[in-house]
């Protein structure tokens, strides 16, 4: 039996301590929060998990295996350092930490203790997107281009920018389902609200092929959007986080260029248009596996505990996509200019 802790019962906390609560060869005994009201709500809906005011408490605590780390990112590297420290497996929320150098650390010290240390890029664990690798992987064929726009009204964060807080999610089912990783970042954004970090960004990630992909977040858009798409040289996919159902449709779309087409009787505009073959072939909504995101996770990362392996969104995975954020960062300070990343993912 793994006995969990989780520190942080605000937002996120709760959705945490249901879904690990049902996992077979779980158990949550203890949970961490500053405010006791929030505490007051744990011990009414589970009386047999103990509460604590102080992480150093829980972390210190001998019974727990695991620790979840569900508060601010300004946090993250101090409580999982310290966890890591104490011997226990860990979940973090995403971002893993504020820095590159920060969630490296973190990286080293969770090798060298021989423990889990996982992030939760919780949407890495939805059906949608694990059939989407499957798809990249079967069906898509060279991938041409990766598009997102993730844009609602608020949350909006007053310790990070919407690139942490909305870009990490599509850069985390980047770097899952892409054979790839990106090798240079460009990203522009801006901030309408005084004294608070970027409320809409734009960023787009080089590779060292034709791929290329761009992310559009915004806090301020009147609609809520979450849709992606996913150019190939064989198929194309759309994926609607929104729709109730068929949530990833594919479509048999593209262009070829044929054969030369040598008449000298026709205009080269003629020529370039005989060329091309434009094919609009059937769509198709493959069915998804509509288990709850975070169950799945908690599931997963359980069982990497009990077997010793790291989970599918490991210290790694986090590292990377942290790389990413930072270079983005120093992009939109110097007003979108390019900087280059080194084979590892770091900002050079």
């Amino acid at each position: 039996m793994i006995r969990l802790g989780v520190v942080g019962y605000g937002y996120w906390g709760p959705n945490i301590v249901r879904n690990f609560a049902e996992v077979p060869g779980c158990q949550v005994v203890a949970v961490c929060d500053m405010r006791p009201e929030r505490l007051a709500a744990v011990r009414s809906r589970f009386p047999a998990v103990k509460t604590f005011a102080d992480p150093n408490e829980l972390v210190s605590d001998r019974r727990i295996d695991a620790v979840a780390i569900v508060t601010p990112v300004s946090t993250h590297y101090d409580l999982t350092m310290q966890a890591l420290k104490a011997g226990k497996h860990v979940l973090v929320e995403k971002p893993l930490a504020s820095t590159s150098e920060e969630a490296a650390r973190l990286v080293d010290e969770a090798d060298r203790r021989g423990v889990v240390l996982s992030v939760d890029h919780t949407f890495v664990y939805t059906g949608a997107v694990r059939k989407i690798r499957e798809l990249i992987a079967t069906e898509v064929g060279d991938i041409y281009y990766y598009d997102s726009v993730r844009v609602n009204l608020g949350l909006i964060q007053h310790d990070v920018s919407v690139l942490w807080d909305l870009a990490v999610h599509d850069l985390a089912i980047m770097d899952h389902v892409l054979p790839l990783q990106p090798c240079a970042v460009s990203a522009t954004g801006m901030s309408h609200l005084a004294g608070k970090p970027e409320n809409i960004a734009f960023l787009t990630l080089f590779f060292d092929n034709h791929l290329i992909a761009h992310l559009h977040v915004n806090w301020l858009a009147p609609v809520k959007v979450r849709r992606t798409l996913i150019g190939g040289s064989r198929k194309m996919i759309v994926y609607d986080d929104l729709e109730p159902s068929e949530k990833v449709k594919v479509y048999d779309k593209g262009v070829t260029i044929n054969g030369q087409a040598n008449n000298g009787d026709v205009t080269a505009n003629q020529r370039y248009r005989m060329l091309v073959d434009y094919r609009s072939g059937d769509m198709f909504a493959p069915q998804l596996d509509i288990t709850e995101a975070l169950t799945t996770e908690a599931r997963h990362f359980i069982s990497c505990v009990e077997g010793g392996r790291p989970t599918l969104t490991d210290g790694h995975a986090g590292l990377r996509v942290v790389r990413i954020l930072e270079a983005a960062t120093r992009s939109i300070a110097a007003r979108g200019r390019i900087v280059e990343l080194d084979a590892m993912g770091c900002a050079a």
